[in-house]
């Protein structure tokens, strides 16, 4: 019997979710990893809003060149710690979206650590 590999991933998604969840004092930092992009974003949970949004697809990503590996990660972690202390955030929950913490994931939570996201 073959599992099927998107299914399981959206069971770890919601397993992760039940215990990251969001507030106003400390939003959920979600990141999500296609083949082509990196998408983060501060989500408060308990009035679904994004607060803080930011992809390689923004002008200021591509002004860097900005695109989908572990170095790229890195850089759009930078940016995204710095975007999110501009705005207020201080304090987040790291969701890192049923991914293993290694690797981009990994160099993304560094990054922002590293540019005074506390988490």
């Amino acid at each position: 019997m073959q599992i099927n590999k998107k299914v399981c991933s959206e069971k770890r998604k919601k397993r992760i979710r039940k215990c990251v969840i969001g507030t106003a004092i400390r939003p959920r930092l979600s990141v999500k990893f296609s083949g082509k992009h990196i998408y983060a974003q501060c989500v408060n949970d308990e009035i679904g809003s994004t607060l803080v949004f930011l992809s390689t697809l923004a002008k200021e990503a591509k002004e860097q060149k900005v695109i989908s590996n572990i170095s790229g990660a890195v850089l759009l972690g930078k940016m995204f710690g710095e975007k999110a202390i501009s705005f207020g955030i201080k304090q987040v929950v790291f969701d890192r979206g049923g991914r293993k913490y290694h690797g981009c994931v990994q160099g993304f939570a560094d990054a922002a650590r590293g540019a005074g996201l506390l988490f």
